[in-house]
């Protein structure tokens, strides 16, 4: 028998679960404990504490809202304008080959938190999906969740102050 250790996990498993909104919450505590990277003036970058691939992140309107067509025109431009930081930071730190980028709207739709939108930025590799997870329903996950924040958090502080800069 063949063991895959995450001792990472260990965290996740122990840590009281929430009733109220992850999306609503979180941006109320510390950044770093809550894995937020990044704090527009409507909308903020989280990581995803249960990746599908590392460097999996999510940018979500600071308001409550479940419907694309809700948002206000100021929430879609910094989700949007977010989500491309990330890809531009991604690229940089982890060089991808792929990216899926999305919005699960509605429960039918695959959305775990149906009631706050949130943009899903996931770096794809070529044979990133491998046996794991369609024989054993395991996903490997090559970098720990903390050293990735880490990783990101830089290079977010130099595009952004380079681009004060100019």
């Amino acid at each position: 028998m063949q063991q895959l250790w995450a001792p990472w996990r260990i965290e996740y498993i122990r840590m009281e679960k929430m009733d109220e909104c992850i999306f609503c919450k979180l941006p109320n505590g510390d950044d770093e404990k809550n894995l937020i990277l990044y704090r527009g003036k409507h909308a903020f970058v989280i990581m995803n504490n249960y990746p599908y691939n590392p460097g999996h992140v999510m940018v979500a309107p600071y308001r409550h809202v479940g419907e694309i067509e809700d948002l206000s025109e100021e929430e879609w431009e910094d989700v949007h304008a977010l989500t491309a930081l990330m890809v531009r930071v991604i690229k940089r730190t982890m060089n991808p080959q792929g990216f899926n980028i999305g919005l699960n709207i509605g429960r039918v739709a695959g959305a775990g938190i149906e009631g706050h939108l949130h943009v899903h930025i996931v770096p794809r590799w070529n044979g990133d999906t491998n046996f794991m997870p369609v024989i054993s329903d395991t996903k490997v996950i090559v970098q720990g969740i903390r050293e990735n924040y880490k990783e990101l958090k830089r290079e977010i502080e130099k595009l952004i102050s380079s681009s004060e800069q100019q």
